[in-house]
């Protein structure tokens, strides 16, 4: 049995940009293959949901450390990551939607039909889990867990063809390189959040890309600098009002497609008071959009305080 790894990465402020770099893609492939097994059924539906936010983690990971790893020598794993993840966001969209969605509804609607679109779900759910052990068990996959591993075992980074600026970054202080990651990702993210519109669709999911890539930086970095959990938690209103959003638009995609060839009055005016009762739910969150930003806008920022540095050999502490 293999042992689970610990979620959160110990990296330390003593280590160089490449050290920081083998250890965290080195923890996170450990983690993927740990879920495995726990990927072929939806009983432990966490599986799935590692794996797939592992894939995402590690591909986050290669934009942050763009600049001393260039998207040349990295585009082939980012490419692979995000194939493999869309291969089981079938699957985790189902379970969203079956284990959270129609959970938190049920018994609330005064309307007929949710049995059947229970069991519609559930049916296309063991197909998804059907493509899940595929892919799994597949020669792609297979071929990606041994290549990747190489790749950081060899720390085939460093003999790429690269610039002398991107071995310096390579060779130089991790301190330094996130401080700038997180300032540069910080200012993405307020550019595209500063007087967003938040009735368009299209704006808010920009907003949630950045915010994403921001938080898994910081997450990244957060034995490194104190006080970075509670950065972390700062962001969680904004980063949890963007996920329903976004899980609202999938669920309609979802339904779209479930429901594509359905005929029964009931399962369809069912379907639609989900999507209301889901639509509703978001938008009421939506009215504290302006004051979760400001919480987050106004939130002390750790990796600016030269203090705020975790020596070498001590944990981080949460600071208020």
């Amino acid at each position: 049995m293999i042992e689970k790894p610990s979620k959160q990465l110990k990296l330390h402020s003593k280590q160089t940009v490449s050290d920081a770099i083998e250890d965290l893609f080195r923890h996170n492939l450990d983690y993927l293959v740990f879920w495995e097994p726990k990927a072929r059924g939806w009983e432990e539906n966490e599986g799935v949901h590692q794996m797939r936010v592992t894939l995402r983690r590690m591909r986050s990971a290669l934009n942050t450390f763009s600049k001393a790893v260039p998207r040349s020598v990295s585009a082939y794993w980012s490419d692979e990551m995000r194939d493999l993840a869309g291969e089981l966001g079938r699957a985790r969209d189902l379970d969203v939607f079956i284990d959270e969605t129609l959970g938190s509804v049920r018994g609330k609607l005064p309307l007929p039909g949710g049995d059947r679109l229970l069991a519609l779900a559930e049916k296309e759910r063991a197909l998804a889990y059907d493509a899940v052990r595929g892919m799994l068990d597949g020669n792609r996959y297979a071929r990606f867990k041994e290549g990747f591993g190489d790749w950081i075992a060899s720390r085939a980074w460093e003999k790429a063809d690269l610039g002398k600026k991107e071995r310096l970054l390579l060779e130089g202080d991790l301190v330094a390189f996130a401080r700038n990651v997180l300032d540069r990702q910080e200012r993405r993210v307020l550019e595209v959040g500063n007087h967003v519109n938040k009735e368009s669709a299209t704006e808010m999911h920009r907003v949630r890309i950045e915010f994403k890539k921001l938080r898994y930086a910081a997450e990244f970095v957060s034995s490194v600098f104190m006080g970075m959990d509670t950065f972390i938690g700062q962001t969680k209103g904004v980063q949890d009002l963007l996920g329903i959003m976004n899980d609202v638009a999938v669920m309609s995609h979802l339904l779209q497609d479930l429901l594509k060839a359905e005929g029964d009055p009931e399962v369809l005016g069912y379907a639609g008071g989900v999507v209301g009762w889901r639509t509703c739910h978001y938008h009421h969150l939506l009215e504290n959009f302006e004051a979760l930003w400001e919480q987050f806008t106004e939130a002390r920022h750790p990796w600016w305080k030269k203090s705020a540095v975790v020596p070498y050999g001590q944990q981080p502490t949460v600071t208020q």
